[in-house]
């Protein structure tokens, strides 16, 4: 299992860096048990953290509310849940 991630039931915890300012939304690599996510937007009101919801709810095949901040709101370091993913990008596998 990687340390960026594990699975509770149907919600999968994700840690992760925040990059704001990016050229492009992305994945990158994988830093102290987080996964690196450049995103776009500014770290101004709020904005990173819309982005990046709207971001990863495209990448895992779910609605906006269906992931959330759990920690880490004002900071680059977070852990965010997904509830019940239906696309899973590389490296990050279901537990059965």
């Amino acid at each position: 299992m990687a340390g960026f991630y594990h699975w509770e039931g149907e919600m999968l915890h994700l840690f992760v860096r925040v990059q704001p300012k990016a050229s492009k939304d992305e994945f990158a690599d994988i830093q102290e048990d987080r996964i690196r996510i450049r995103i776009t937007a500014p770290p101004v009101d709020g904005k990173a953290n819309q982005h990046l919801l709207k971001f990863l709810a495209k990448i895992f095949g779910v609605t906006k509310s269906n992931v959330q901040i759990k920690a880490g709101e004002t900071g680059r370091n977070k852990h965010l849940c997904i509830n019940a993913p239906t696309n899973l990008p590389v490296g990050i596998i279901r537990n059965e």
